[in-house]
């Protein structure tokens, strides 16, 4: 009797944990929903508002310059792809903050990833007369090669948004940092320093500190959130220092050697 007792009393237990397990994950699954509704609603009002006034402006020939038409038709095209690009990003912030991502490891040369960011970036660079110095050298490591990818064009991207002339030099640099079995990549950028109240909270999702981030630049003001996620996901260290002549991005990654 007391065996079955006891038996029957496990089971419940048992019962009970999964119940919780599963409570807690569709509360986790509700928040993530309202959290995403929440997000798109305040950040889309803005290009919808823009594309809601163009597409009128169309529709009632507001102006019959051909010029114009085209322009007024530029800005419904490029606020689309804005609204394209923020609702991607967003949708994998939340799954990466609620732990819906499952990481593939795999060994590769990251320097071959850099390079390949750097080349995609060319026309920017060449534009702004920014001055790229890359410690190019093989450095394999252990990540997962598509989300480090994101991690350090997210880096890159902040850079040239950020950079500016010190000293008679507009520079971005990215060096390695053996740190015992981690690599350490670091993105450099000459220009002004973040306020030190803002270097913590520049990894919240939407805080604008600056001009980096607003809507001329192209900006989500998502970026360094979704750096966050996917490294506290990763396990590995991420952060942002101020230089005497700059600001300076890093993230760690593994090599597997000891």
């Amino acid at each position: 009797m007391s065996e079955t007792l006891e038996k029957t009393i496990k089971q419940l237990r048992n019962s009970n944990v999964e119940l919780e397990k599963d409570i807690e994950e569709k509360s986790k699954t509700d928040e993530m929903r309202k959290q995403f509704i929440s997000d798109v609603s305040h950040e889309l009002k803005t290009p919808i508002a823009l594309i809601q006034g163009y597409a009128e402006g169309l529709v009632e020939n507001v102006t019959e310059d051909e010029e114009s038409r085209k322009f007024y038709a530029e800005v419904i095209l490029d606020e689309s792809n804005k609204m394209d690009i923020l609702v991607k990003k967003l949708l994998e912030l939340m799954k990466l903050e609620y732990g819906n991502r499952n990481f593939t490891l795999t060994k590769f040369n990251i320097s071959e990833l850099i390079n390949e960011v750097i080349r995609k970036s060319t026309k920017v660079i060449e534009e702004s007369a920014i001055t790229i110095n890359f410690e190019n050298k093989p450095v394999n490591v252990i990540a997962d090669e598509f989300y480090m990818e994101q991690v350090f064009s997210n880096y890159f991207t902040n850079a040239i948004k950020n950079v500016s002339e010190v000293d008679g030099k507009k520079e971005i640099n990215i060096t390695y940092e053996m740190r015992e079995d981690k690599l350490r990549v670091k993105v450099f950028n000459t220009g002004e320093n973040i306020a030190s109240e803002d270097l913590n909270r520049i990894w919240n999702r939407f805080y604008k500190v600056d001009t980096s981030r607003n809507r001329e630049n192209g900006g989500t003001g998502i970026g360094l959130s979704l750096v966050k996620a996917i490294m506290v996901n990763a396990n590995n260290k991420y952060g942002v220092e101020n230089k005497i002549d700059g600001v300076e991005f890093y993230f760690e990654l593994d090599t597997g050697e000891k």
